[in-house]
């Protein structure tokens, strides 16, 4: 019982990990990268669809995103959705493509992606916390209900705390990594 309650804990405090890295490779650094718009919401015939889902991502430069949407009449839905984001970029077309040109960062930009950074790794500290709550109240449950001796809980609330500290260090340690590469000029 203890064994299958630490999995469960260890798996969803990857889930927490892997939904934190998706979430920080859409928070834009210097350079271009088609993370930075694939998950965008962009509403096609009335259906909220994923970028990806309508269009090609290219990165032929550095600095440069290009868009090839599969259908063309979609070209000004997705300028659209890519105007309304938060991701501070204008794009252009030429009926074919549209182009996303990822301009430096600025040092007052840099510190509040900084911020949000710091922002996003509190959360995923928070989740994985609220993880080691409920499996250590699901152990408390099996003491209470005779399934598990005390010694077992002490055992496992221990483990679940281990795992708990791993897995917080791995936050801050994917927090600083983006930190580094948005402070990077």
């Amino acid at each position: 019982m203890l064994k299958e309650t630490l999995d469960d804990a260890r798996e969803r405090m990857e889930k927490t990990i892997e939904s934190l890295q998706n979430d920080l490779r859409a928070i834009r650094t210097g350079r271009a990268s088609p993370a930075l718009v694939e998950r965008l919401q962009v509403d096609y015939y009335g259906i909220a669809t994923p970028l990806n889902q309508l269009a090609g991502i290219t990165v032929p430069e550095p600095r440069l995103l290009v868009i090839r949407p599969w259908d063309r009449s979609s070209i000004s839905v997705i300028e659209k959705a890519i105007l309304k984001s938060d991701l501070g970029l204008t794009p252009s077309n030429d009926g074919q493509v549209i182009r996303l040109i990822v301009p430096q960062l600025t040092e007052e930009r840099r510190r509040d992606l900084s911020k949000l950074v710091a922002k996003r790794v509190e959360e995923g500290r928070v989740s994985v916390r609220n993880v080691r709550r409920d499996a250590i109240e699901f152990l408390r449950d099996l003491e209470k209900e005779k399934e598990i001796d005390e010694d077992t809980l002490y055992k496992g609330r221990d483990d679940v705390q281990k795992l708990t500290d791993d897995f917080t260090k791995k936050i801050d340690e994917i927090g600083k990594a983006k930190e580094a590469e948005i402070m990077e000029v």
